[in-house]
């Protein structure tokens, strides 16, 4: 995997893919242009566990029909700032099981999500789960 990132102006980089996908960085505090990078690693967090318990639900034939995950982290005071501490809530839509859903949410968790897995090795990474019918 290749990923590359230019520096545009002032603090405005443009990170670009191998897939050819390109993402406007920002590294002033009001983040006007684009995400700063670790928002975005917090994102690709979410991105790659949602992309998991949907695969996971839908192999089980649930009836999904809306998930959405987000993350909120604190971090280190001092530099490097990395992230300490992250839950990530688990918002389901749908008649899902709960037993379904929990399992679902662990093995993303636990052996599939690569930048959980990752992440956890700074941070202790939580979660709950909310059910919208």
């Amino acid at each position: 995997m290749i990923a590359s990132a230019v520096w545009k102006q002032g603090m405005l980089f443009d990170g670009k893919s191998q897939s050819g996908h390109t993402v406007r960085f920002d590294g002033t505090p009001e983040h006007a242009a684009g995400p700063s990078p670790m928002e975005m690693v917090l994102a690709a967090l979410c991105g790659c566990t949602s992309v998991d318990v949907v695969s996971i639900l839908q192999k089980k034939r649930e009836p999904l029909e809306g998930l959405t995950v987000t993350a909120e982290a604190e971090q280190a005071a001092e530099a490097p700032r990395v992230f300490t501490k992250i839950h990530l809530t688990y918002k389901i839509r749908g008649k899902v099981t709960q037993k379904a859903a929990e399992d679902a949410v662990s093995l993303s968790k636990n052996k599939y999500c690569s930048v959980s897995k990752m992440l956890e090795k700074a941070a202790a990474v939580e979660y709950s789960i909310e059910y919208e019918g």
